[in-house]
């Protein structure tokens, strides 16, 4: 099969399409004949060589993929040969096949593309995880999303809302926050022009936030503290502003929040299923009426893997990045 693989330089240009052995599904495993290949910001971090797979993952780059089961490890039986799927993968999406396991595959939404379903899974996973199973969101909450015109962000305001949450999210540009609206968010906040935290303060006065959506770290981690209400909830999910700062702690006491901090490749394949059902159940038919939607910025061919990974570095797109692989 052809794969992208990634060159010693750890650079965006050392991308390229080689050859290896196709994967064989263990027991509880199917093989997918990939697609589609979404675009992720552990990607990157894994071309560089700081995010290295769990053992026994494949080293190919790829956290999730959409296409057609073309085989079926033992013990397999929600699948069948020639179904069509976008799974969550521990690795190996950007590859003509790879692996996942049997419960962290999903159906394709009734009218979606499978450019688009490839890119539900990572950002889905990820967005539930933290606003439902450790931020217990609940209707009425007021929530902010850093980044709400990322991959992630995207996905999150549609949860926020579809939990009956009051959405704040920031972005750098007019552009993405016309898009931050269109998903839902109640207000918009340009971040390059405003003090978030001033704007957040100016809209709901002392009432104070439930939950925080960090990506960003470094200087908002002060911020975002200090904007919490009582027993309000600080998920910090990436640090694109980096991890280190000097924060002062005494919120944490006083106002008695919750800092929780996460990633989904490393969870066990146990909590990736129950994400799965969840998912399946509960936001999976609301893709199906128009409740929620995928927003995909670009797909670019597979040989073009590098100037896809520019772009994810550049900041410049907004929702998901695909690569079509067949």
């Amino acid at each position: 099969m052809k794969y992208i693989e990634y060159g010693p330089d750890a650079s965006a240009e050392s991308l390229r399409i080689a050859t290896t052995d196709a994967p064989t599904p263990a027991d509880g495993e199917i093989l997918i004949e990939v697609h589609y290949a979404g675009v992720n910001g552990p990607d990157l971090v894994q071309r560089r060589g700081l995010y290295p797979p769990p053992p026994g993952a494949s080293p190919i780059l790829g956290l999730e993929a959409s296409g057609r089961v073309a085989a079926l490890g033992a013990g397999v039986s929600e699948w069948q040969v020639g179904d069509l799927v976008t799974a969550l993968v521990p690795g190996g999406g950007y590859a003509e096949f790879c692996t996942a396991p049997a419960s962290h595959a999903l159906p394709i939404p009734q009218g979606m593309s499978l450019a688009d379903a490839a890119g539900l899974p990572e950002v889905w996973f990820t967005a539930w995880a933290n606003l439902v199973d450790m931020g217990s969101i609940k209707a009425g909450e007021h929530v902010l999303i850093h980044g709400g015109a990322g991959g992630i962000g995207c996905a999150a305001i549609q949860l926020a809302k579809f939990k009956g949450a009051q959405v704040f999210a920031t972005e750098n540009s007019e552009q993405k926050l016309a898009l931050c609206r269109e998903l839902g968010a109640d207000v918009a906040i340009n971040g390059r022009e405003q003090d978030f935290s001033e704007a957040v303060k100016g809209a709901i006065g002392k009432r104070g936030l439930d939950i925080v959506l960090d990506m960003l770290g470094g200087s908002t981690l002060q911020k975002n503290l200090n904007l919490l209400r009582r027993d309000g909830r600080l998920l910090i999910i990436a640090f694109n502003l980096g991890s280190k700062a000097e924060v002062d702690m005494m919120p944490v006491l006083t106002r008695r929040l919750t800092i929780a901090g996460s990633t989904m490749r490393s969870r066990s394949d146990d909590e990736k299923t129950t994400i799965r059902n969840d998912l399946r159940c509960q936001i999976w038919p609301a893709f199906a009426d128009g409740r929620l939607r995928a927003h995909t910025h670009v797909v670019l061919p597979m040989s073009q893997a590098a100037e896809a990974h520019r772009l994810m570095e550049s900041g410049e797109h907004s929702g998901k990045i695909i690569l079509q692989v067949k």
